[in-house]
């Protein structure tokens, strides 16, 4: 895999993500709201870890897929915990007019924007780990 397919879909990701920062209104409703002050942490260390990615790829690489595996962890505590083992009633109430691909009122399910951000992720983990794999291995051949 070549470094160009990794860094599009890390790209993707944090396009998508900046989203969170400035949010997406409609009239009634959202996709996502701006969320700078409790997510901009997060969005600075995932374009730290891409930036050493693209100036650093050898420790770069690394930093990046452990920061995306750990979003994703966290992602999943958050959002899809409740989806499964039930509880999100709060959650239920907070994402109450974000826009849903599928609206439940006794189960919490993510909402469009974390549905499309969670897969993103997966996406970006993926092509990160393949393309380290397959650039340690192309160093080993040389």
């Amino acid at each position: 895999m070549k470094k160009v397919y990794c860094l599009i879909t890390n790209v993707i990701l944090l396009a998508w993500f900046f989203l969170d920062m400035t949010g997406v209104y409609f009239e009634n409703n959202y996709l996502v709201t701006r969320s700078w002050r409790e997510d901009g942490i997060y969005f600075i260390i995932f374009l730290i870890a891409l930036l050493l990615f693209l100036l650093k790829e050898n420790i770069g690489k690394h930093i990046l897929i452990i920061w995306q595996a750990l979003w994703l962890l966290t992602q999943f505590i958050s959002h899809e915990w409740f989806s499964i083992f039930g509880g999100g009633e709060g959650k239920i109430r907070y994402f109450e007019g974000a826009i849903k691909l599928v609206n439940s009122d006794s189960r919490y399910i993510p909402d469009a924007y974390h549905t499309v951000l969670h897969a993103l992720i997966i996406i970006a983990l993926i092509t990160t780990i393949t393309y380290s794999i397959k650039s340690k291995r192309h160093m080993i051949d040389k």
